[in-house]
């Protein structure tokens, strides 16, 4: 439980900044935050309860994107809550076990997408440049087992960092200049020696983050390469639309989050790491639902399929007809 700020000491909490230096626009903000939470909760269950439900949905692709789904339910649900009771009410102190807690979904998400989004690369590029061997390549038992490998990976570094930080002393008034738990501004209010735990962050941002994103690139160019050599413009372009809403959440995504972290800690402000923070926090899991759905037919046809079970022959003709 947290007390008032003088008192502010590791076991006893610590006090979110979030957007207080915006005094003015905190309603808009309110709303903001409650907007793309509901979105992005609302839009990612959808998609899961449709791949489950749809057979037609039961391929590779789609079974990456239903676990990206809850991972993003997840990644919101730990953060916008707390950002938006702090906005509303002004009440900023987290306790230590919160703030731990919310540090470990945090990592466990970012680093669990990062090889979510690498094996939806993957599987484009055999379905596209190696189409013969994609039953292959692309099986059930390998889809799983990438997918147990992302959480896994995911849940060992988070579990790691959450040690790490857990371990650290810290002096004075614990206010995090942040709106939520980040590993980076911890380190900032932290007495004891950061350097061995900046260096563990260097090394993961290159193996589990950069690595990754320049096989996503890679497989795109491969990718791209040989959509250019079909011979219709129709084919090109009903492939490329496929691809699109990947490439979409992959720039804004691994982009967003390689810049905040690679970036040298001389560059820009600790209000300029917020507002690219909320970039991949909040508005890349509301986006996520929106681009994978509208923009995608066979989402569409699935949930008027299951809508119009019980439908009339007309309607659901007339449903089909409007898709």
């Amino acid at each position: 439980m947290c007390k008032n700020k003088q008192n502010s000491t590791l076991r006893k909490g610590f006090h979110l900044l979030a957007f207080s230096s915006y005094e003015d626009a905190q309603l808009v903000l309110s709303f903001g935050v409650l907007l793309m939470y509901l979105i992005a909760v609302l839009g990612n269950v959808i998609i899961t309860a449709l791949v489950c439900l749809a057979p037609q949905l039961h391929t590779p692709m789609y079974f990456f994107l239903c676990n990206l789904s809850i991972q993003d339910v997840m990644y919101v649900s730990s953060i916008l809550p707390n950002l938006l009771a702090i906005t509303m009410t002004g009440v900023t102190c987290i306790s230590f076990q919160a703030c731990v807690t919310q540090m470990f979904v945090f990592v466990f998400s970012l680093d669990t997408e990062f090889f979510l989004l690498t094996s939806m690369a993957y599987d484009r590029y055999v379905a596209i440049c190696i189409p013969l061997h994609y039953s292959i390549l692309v099986n059930k038992r390998t889809c799983v087992q990438l997918a147990a490998a992302s959480w896994t990976m995911g849940a060992l570094s988070s579990l790691m960092y959450s040690i790490l930080v857990s371990n650290l002393s810290f002096c004075g008034v614990q206010e995090i200049n942040h709106f939520f738990c980040d590993v980076n501004t911890m380190l900032k209010l932290s007495c004891s020696d950061t350097s061995p735990i900046e260096i563990i962050i260097s090394v993961e941002c290159v193996f589990l983050g950069l690595l990754p994103f320049l096989f996503i690139l890679i497989s795109y160019i491969y990718i791209i390469s040989n959509i250019l050599k079909l011979h219709t413009s129709g084919q090109r372009l009903k492939i490329f639309s496929g691809c699109s809403s990947h490439i979409t959440v992959v720039i804004l995504f691994c982009g967003t989050v390689l810049i905040l972290y690679l970036k040298p800690k001389s560059a820009y402000s600790q209000e300029y790491d917020k507002i690219v923070s909320l970039l991949y926090v909040a508005v890349v899991p509301t986006l996520n639902p929106l681009v994978y759905s509208l923009r995608n037919k066979e989402v569409l046809r699935a949930m008027n399929n299951i809508l119009c079970r019980g439908c009339t022959t007309d309607q659901n003709s007339l449903f089909k007809y409007a898709l």
